[in-house]
């Protein structure tokens, strides 16, 4: 049984496309990253996901529940961040907290203090006193603190600090280590790279590529930078060029014999070829899907 399986999953507003012919699977106990930039995808599917919205076609399930007829059994057993987390004005973190975990028939003051002081969060401020980090720390908790079997966490990290972020990736390597499933939905490439073992890659509402992160990273393309006096408007399979005075920099993905001969012709004082990273391949990814 997978964690989350979907089938065709499809969802549009209108006419106007949100997701189209999903076809997903992420294992239980996976750390699952799901990448794209703002507007591809990602919100929608999680919504679809977790029955907020209703598809307009294919089929889902989390948990090896179905997301429409399941919906509360799923929601009782696993924990969901949003991209923002919105709160009733006038309640004290404490009260949100307690109210989350009333609302889930759990008991948890114990792993939510716990939470808490890892994260810094002071539980007796009012939520309109909060900035929107600390906000996003009580989103962190409420969905944390009842140690729900699958994580769906919506661009988690954005309002916290490099500290509270490290932090934050410690306390999820360790659940994930305690057997919990994690869905990261990022467009921060280094996240994904850094935390997951295997990611989609979404476009304009379609998965264009999934695998583990090692085979998304790796590619034909060279990061090529040297210095010196180089004639490249000849050379093919090259992208992404930046000079900065005798300084190249750029993307190369054509024969690396023709390079050779081509640098060989100039004047070359320093070179230096090495992998892209991951930020590199996603953009590489995104242009040969037709951008």
């Amino acid at each position: 049984m997978f964690a989350i399986e979907t089938r065709k999953l499809s969802k549009y507003y209108g006419k106007a496309r949100g997701i189209v012919d999903l076809d997903l699977t992420v294992a239980k106990g996976e750390f699952f990253g799901f990448i794209g930039p703002n507007g591809a995808g990602k919100s929608t599917t999680i919504r679809t996901l977790l029955g907020l919205i209703e598809p307009s076609g294919g089929e889902a399930s989390v948990l090896g529940m179905d997301i429409g007829s399941e919906r509360k059994k799923i929601l009782s057993r696993i924990g969901y961040l949003p991209s923002e987390a919105v709160f009733h004005s006038g309640m004290r973190v404490k009260d949100v907290l307690k109210l989350s975990a009333d609302l889930r028939g759990c008991h948890c003051d114990g792993e939510a203090k716990a939470l808490c002081a890892r994260l810094g969060l002071d539980i007796g401020r009012k939520v309109e006193e909060l900035s929107f980090g600390n906000r996003k720390k009580v989103g962190i908790v409420c969905a944390l603190q009842h140690r729900p079997e699958l994580l769906i966490l919506d661009e988690p990290t954005s309002g916290l600090d490099p500290l509270m972020q490290r932090e934050f990736f410690e306390i999820l390597q360790e659940r994930n280590r305690d057997g919990t499933t994690i869905f990261l939905s990022s467009h921060i490439l280094s996240e994904i790279q850094r935390n997951c073992r295997r990611a989609a890659i979404i476009r304009e509402g379609r998965i264009i590529a999934c695998d583990s992160v090692e085979a998304l990273a790796r590619s034909n393309a060279k990061r090529v930078t040297l210095s010196g006096e180089a004639e490249l408007s000849g050379l093919s399979g090259v992208r992404d060029l930046k000079c900065d005075g005798d300084s190249f920099s750029f993307l190369y993905g054509g024969d690396m014999d023709d390079l050779i001969r081509c640098l060989g012709r100039g004047h070359v004082r320093e070179l230096s070829i090495a992998e892209p990273d991951l930020d590199e391949i996603f953009m590489h990814y995104y242009e040969e899907d037709g951008q």
